[in-house]
């Protein structure tokens, strides 16, 4: 099959909508766990924002990055929560909310209303509020909202995707994201990527983010300076062994493989903090380190064969719900259930040998102000 430019790539970095196996909405339980890390962050940004705007009439909130399915509203629930908890505790009215989601216009949007009333009447029941939910289609690369309209803003597990594949790494040989040995360059691309991408973020959003307004994001980094060093990215090195598996079967071709490469980008703390100071309309509050463990059973119970092949099972549906569209705009969709049977299969495998080393995946939590 043909590839697609690579700039094309972005019409495509939406996760699987739908509720089916592989579905984002079924195989998002790691978002949710970030989350719930991230919340407390969450809560107290919230709270010195309405204390910093005393306590509007009117308040709006965004989430960038919305995706599919009933994770969409965990941060909301909360945001709203802690909104209409403290104006009680200040003896005040409750302010209308005004809650946008946002996401690219392939994102599955029926999905997620569908959560919407269920959502709205639970806030109602329990807190006597009143809330406007919102889809607003679009790239949270570029100007999505009016400008300073936005109290605050929260974005989960979305800043690590870049607005393209960058260019330059055509030297990514046999490789889908960076991976030792590959070439420098390749890394460096990367980091030219981000730092673009992560600059023009932050640049619209002080366009639509009142003076005073916060936001927290939420996204995968690593915490080494090694710009080759991507052990906790693992799970794309899998991606690209299961696809490796179908070029030596004659299913795919070298040259597929070798021409895709994954919109993604997990920085070093540094390399954040060096874009929010040279952009310069955001200070940070605070940055946190989150570790989250790769959760393969350290048991007898791992031992078992049905138990590795339902952990590796779990491990490609959530890969799968990722990035099946992307995988599907390059390579067709005649390969997907081979390549993440394959991709179970080595999942299996590659946790049985690293039982016992601690496997971690690192997110940033960051709390800014827009100056």
């Amino acid at each position: 099959m043909s590839s697609p430019p690579r700039n094309s790539l972005m019409n495509v970095v939406s996760m699987k909508g739908g509720n089916g196996e592989h579905s984002y909405a079924t195989n998002s339980g790691h978002q949710k766990t970030v989350f719930s890390k991230a919340q407390t962050m969450v809560v107290e940004n919230m709270r010195e924002t309405l204390v910093n705007f005393a306590f509007p009439e009117c308040i709006k909130v965004a989430e960038l990055g919305c995706s599919s399915g009933q994770n969409t509203f965990m941060a909301m629930s909360e945001i709203v929560k802690t909104i209409i908890t403290l104006y009680q505790e200040k003896y005040r009215c409750p302010p209308e909310i005004d809650c946008c989601l946002n996401d690219l216009p392939m994102n599955d949007f029926n999905m997620t209303f569908k959560w919407a009333s269920s959502f709205q009447e639970k806030l109602k029941m329990d807190y006597n509020g009143r809330c406007f939910v919102s889809g607003v289609p679009g790239s949270f690369y570029s100007r999505v909202f009016p400008r300073k309209s936005l109290h605050f803003v929260h974005s989960a597990c979305s800043i690590h995707w870049l607005s393209k594949v960058p260019e330059g790494i055509e030297d990514n040989k046999k490789n889908v994201y960076i991976r030792s040995p590959c070439p420098l360059n390749v890394s460096k691309g990367y980091l030219d990527q981000f730092q673009k991408d992560f600059t023009l973020f932050l640049k619209v959003r002080s366009e639509e983010v009142m003076p005073n307004g916060r936001m927290v994001l939420t996204f995968k980094g690593r915490n080494t300076s090694d710009p080759l060093y991507r052990e906790s990215c693992h799970y794309w090195s899998l991606l690209t062994d299961s696809l490796l598996d179908l070029v030596s079967e004659g299913v795919v071709k070298e040259s597929e493989v070798d021409s895709f490469n994954l919109p993604f980008y997990d920085a070093g703390e540094e390399e954040v903090r060096e874009v929010v100071k040279n952009e310069g309309s955001f200070e940070i509050n605070k940055i946190e380190t989150h570790e989250h463990l790769v959760p393969y059973k350290d048991s007898g119970e791992a031992d078992d064969e049905t138990c590795r092949l339902k952990f590796g099972e779990m491990m490609a549906n959530r890969k799968r719900s990722i990035t099946e569209p992307m995988l599907v705009a390059h390579f067709g969709d005649a390969i997907i259930d081979r390549l993440f049977k394959k991709y179970a299969h080595n999942a299996a495998q590659y946790y049985i040998v690293s039982r016992g080393c601690n496997k971690t995946t690192i997110n940033f939590v960051v709390s800014l102000t827009r100056k």
